[in-house]
């Protein structure tokens, strides 16, 4: 087994372990921007769970993109 398969199955799993940690948390928040959309509390909420989104999105294509290039590399 070489380096590059253990680092993008590692990179995958700890990925998928901060996501599912995080995931009830920024459901609280949702609720609460939801809930209170005048607060200066909300504008921070807001500004966490759109940084949350682009940093899964980013993980969710770097994990792309390492299972891509594992696979043209084992398979050239």
């Amino acid at each position: 087994m070489d380096f590059l398969l253990w680092f993008m199955i590692g990179f995958i799993l700890t990925g998928l372990l901060v996501f599912l940690l995080m995931k009830k948390r920024m459901e609280t928040k949702l609720v609460h921007v939801k809930g209170n959309p005048d607060t200066e509390e909300t504008a921070r909420d807001t500004k966490h769970l759109v940084l949350w989104v682009w940093s899964v999105t980013g993980w969710g294509v770097a994990s792309i993109a390492l299972v891509v290039w594992w696979f043209n590399s084992t398979s050239g």
